[in-house]
C-alpha cells in the first residue's frame, strides 16, 4: 500500500447565500421569496461575480401551521444561491454584498483548489512511489528480489483541510485559506523473484 500527499493553499471559495421569506399565501411568499433572491443576485453580478459563478441551488415552499389544530397559518418560501468566489480577497466585500442585498443565511466558505485535478495526479504518483518503496524494504527484509509490478488498484482520494483556523472578525469575516493536503492511496501488487 502506498499514500502520497499533496499540500496546497486553496484558491477557490464556495459560498451559498440564502433568502427565506413569508406570506399569507403560497403566490405571496413565492412572489417575496423571488423579488430577494433577484436583488441578491443582482448585487453579486455588481460585485464582480460572473454569472457563471452564479447559481441557484434550491427553491423550495412549506406550508406553515398552527400549534393545535394544524391549521395553515401561511407559507414560508426558500431559495439558496451557490457562489464560485476566485479571488478569496473579495470574500467580505461579496458577503457584504449578499447580505446588503437580503440574504439571511450564508453558509461556507467550502474551500477548494483549482487545479485539484493536477493535485491529485501529484499525489498518486506520491503513492505509487511511497509503495514501491515499501515493496523494496520489504524484498530486502526478506531476501527476494522485487519484480515487475503486476496490478494496481487506486484506493480513493481525499482532501484534507488544515486545522489550522484564523480568527474572524466581528465586522466581516476573513476567509483565511489555510493548508490542504490532496491524499492519494493505492495498492500496488510486485512479483518477487
Amino acid at each position: 500500500n502506498g499514500t502520497g500527499s499533496v499540500a496546497t493553499t486553496p484558491d477557490i471559495a464556495d459560498l451559498v447565500f440564502g433568502v427565506v421569506m413569508q406570506g399569507q399565501t403560497a403566490r405571496a411568499a413565492l412572489t417575496a421569496n423571488a423579488t430577494e433572491a433577484r436583488k441578491i443576485v443582482a448585487a453579486l453580478r455588481a460585485a464582480g461575480i460572473a454569472q457563471k459563478d452564479i447559481q441557484t441551488q434550491q427553491a423550495s415552499l412549506e406550508p406553515r401551521y398552527t400549534e393545535g389544530d394544524r391549521a395553515i397559518t401561511g407559507y414560508t418560501a426558500s431559495t439558496q444561491v451557490s457562489v464560485v468566489l476566485r479571488d478569496l480577497a473579495r470574500a467580505a466585500a461579496t458577503i457584504d454584498a449578499a447580505v446588503s442585498a437580503g440574504a439571511n443565511t450564508v453558509l461556507g466558505p467550502m474551500l477548494r483548489r483549482s487545479n485539484a485535478d493536477d493535485l491529485y495526479r501529484d499525489a498518486l504518483r506520491a503513492a505509487v512511489a511511497d509503495a514501491r518503496t515499501k515493496a523494496r524494504l520489504l524484498a530486502e527484509a526478506s531476501n527476494v528480489t522485487l519484480g515487475a509490478v503486476t496490478n494496481v488498484v487506486e484506493s480513493g482520494a481525499t482532501p484534507v483541510a488544515d486545522e489550522r483556523a484564523a480568527a474572524r472578525g466581528a465586522d466581516a469575516p476573513s476567509i483565511e485559506p489555510g493548508t490542504q493536503h490532496v491524499q492519494a492511496f493505492v495498492t500496488v501488487t510486485f512479483a518477487i523473484r
